[in-house]
Parts: C-alpha cells; structure tokens; sequence
C-alpha cells in the first residue's frame, strides 16, 4: 500500500473542508450555520475575540490545544486547566449505563491531562438533566464519576446543577500541574521525528469509548525518559487529530497506513475515522527509536506501540478524499 504523504495528497486524511463564498451566505458569516463552520473553524473566529489583555504572557498554551497551560509565580511548575463535557445523543445514548457515562465525563478531561503529560488534582462536576430523571440514575452517574477520580487521585470540590427539557449534559473541569521540563504540547513537532500511537486504534463502537482509560502514566513515563515534541490524545479520529498536530508544529506528514494498529474488527477507516479512541498520539527523534521501543516493552508490556509513520517538511497541500474524523457541528442528525 502506497504510504500516505501529505507533501502529496494533503494535510489530512479528508481536510477540513474549504468552504468557498456560498449564495446565502454573507462575508461577515451573519447568515452562516455552525455546521457551515465546523469545530475548527468556528475557534478561529472566536478565540481572537476572548478578553485576554495582559494575562496573554502567563500563557503557555492556550485555547487550541490539549489543555489550557499556565505560567505560575512560583516557576518551577505550570498550572494546567481543562473543561469537557459529555452530551446525551452526541457522547452517549439514553440506554447507556449511568456508571458507564460518569466514568466517560471524568475521563475525558484527564486524556486531554495525559497528552500534556500533565497530573491532575481537582475537579469540578456540573449536570444539566430534565426534573424528570429518576434520582437513582443520578446517584449512579455520579458513582461513576468518583470512581474515575479516584482511580487519578483527583479530589471533586465542587460544581453545579441545572435544570433542562434538552438532553442530559455533563461538564468536567480539572485543574493540576506539570513539570516545565515535561510539559508537552501540539505545536513541538519536528520534520524527521517519527510518529508513534499507543495502543489501537477503531474500536469506538465497541463500547471502549465508555470504559477507557487515561494514558497518564504513559505520558509521564515518556516525558521522565525521553524528549518528546509533541503530542495529544486522539478523541477526534487520526483524520482529525493529526492534523491539528502537524498544522500547529508548522510541518507535514507521512503514514504507512498498513502499520496503523487495528482493534479487534476493525478496518482502515475505523481506525481514521470513527474518534474516541483515547491514545496517545506523539512525535520524538527517530534517534530515540530503539531505546523508546525497548524501554516501553518492559514498561508496558500488555499495551502496544506502533510507530505510524514520520513528520516531514511542509510543503503545498494538495486534497485528497480519505474519511476523517469526527468534527463538531458537522456530524449527522
């Protein structure tokens, strides 16, 4: 199989698409819908409009990334901050099991934790639910949400409750900290680093999507042994997801598809395409290769890690029509 090499056929599995000038639409984006926009996009014309003002040099990183990454008088560490939320008939169906959903919604803000190699220790819980859900399905939820928490060390301090007719919501905000010499971020990534996921890729479907779990300890593990550019976790999809990383570390890339690591079932385009796969996904010196293989063998023997392919220099960007990954606003229904 031909390797997949965005110099040639583009800057991600299925780019984000280019909307050109549309009848309907006017150039302010007055008459324009979120799903004209997509996730992305829609960010680009927000975050420019957030009230940073002199804050702007505390900021590692900011909106865009993993987590929100913040510089601390002390100096030796960095504030970490991140909000997810979980929504009925977007992350989970109505008949999903309470333990199950509250065990995603804590979870997801820490993958975001690991993919900054970063620890977390507090959090904050807020549910939106219709008056009508039964107190038992709440009390539930919220089992599971402890259970996540406690499996991280993660203290809940607090939150908020509101009433809806929508679907049920809930929102996880986690603060933590992590180390100025491990502190990992999307935009690090360099031309000639090779490109390594951690466990597989695809099986979404299969109700992983409820039950995994954070690759903290492998993220920590891998910024206490090597350097690693950069990195993030893929919640999105492949076709989505890296992407972002390349496009933030100003470089190109080049996937042997045939060496993406594959879930029991799943093809090509689950792997790509389908999101919420919660690995790692990270770029380091192919002069690394050797000793990161062997070393992540003994540490982690039952989890797989594959190298997928490399980063290379940015060059024009061609399209070409491969799935992508899951894109807000843009999905069906």
């Amino acid at each position: 199989m031909e390797p997949f090499d965005s110099r040639r056929h583009g800057h991600a599995f299925a780019l984000q698409c280019r909307h050109a000038h549309r009848a309907g639409i006017s150039r302010d984006g007055a008459a324009m819908k979120l799903r004209d926009l997509g996730e992305d996009r829609l960010l680009d014309q927000l975050l420019p409009h957030l009230p940073l003002g002199k804050t702007l040099k505390a900021f590692e990183a900011g909106a865009g990334d993993d987590c929100a990454v913040v510089k601390t008088p002390t100096g030796r560490n960095f504030l970490v901050l991140k909000t997810d939320c979980v929504v009925e008939d977007v992350h989970f169906m109505s008949e999903a099991d309470a333990l199950d959903i509250g065990w995603k919604a804590m979870m997801r803000p820490l993958s975001d934790f690991a993919a900054t190699s970063a620890v977390p220790q507090f959090a904050l819980v807020t549910l939106v639910a219709s008056k009508e859900i039964e107190v038992a399905w709440i009390k539930k939820l919220y089992r599971g949400l402890r259970r996540a928490a406690e499996r991280f060390k993660v203290s809940i301090v607090g939150g908020e409750t509101s009433s809806t007719r929508g679907p049920i919501v809930i929102s996880v905000s986690v603060v933590g900290f992590v180390e100025k010499n491990r502190c990992v971020l999307r935009r690090g990534g360099k031309a000639g680093d090779d490109l390594f996921v951690t466990g597989r890729l695809g099986g979404a479907t299969k109700r992983r999507h409820l039950q995994f779990a954070p690759r903290i300890a492998e993220s920590r593990w891998l910024t206490k042994n090597f350097s690693i550019h950069a990195m993030m976790d893929l919640s999105d999809g492949l076709g989505v997801d890296l992407p972002r990383l390349v496009r933030a570390s100003k470089v190109g890339f080049k996937i042997e598809l045939e060496n993406l690591p594959l879930s029991r079932g799943a093809k090509i385009d689950n792997a790509i395409s389908e999101g919420e796969d919660y690995e790692l996904l990270f770029a380091v010196s192919p002069r690394d290769r050797s000793r990161l293989q062997r070393g992540w063998k003994k540490k982690f023997p039952n989890l797989s890690l594959t190298r997928i392919g490399s980063l290379n220099r940015k060059s024009r960007i061609e399209n070409r029509k491969l799935p992508r990954g899951y894109v807000h606003f843009q999905q069906p229904g």
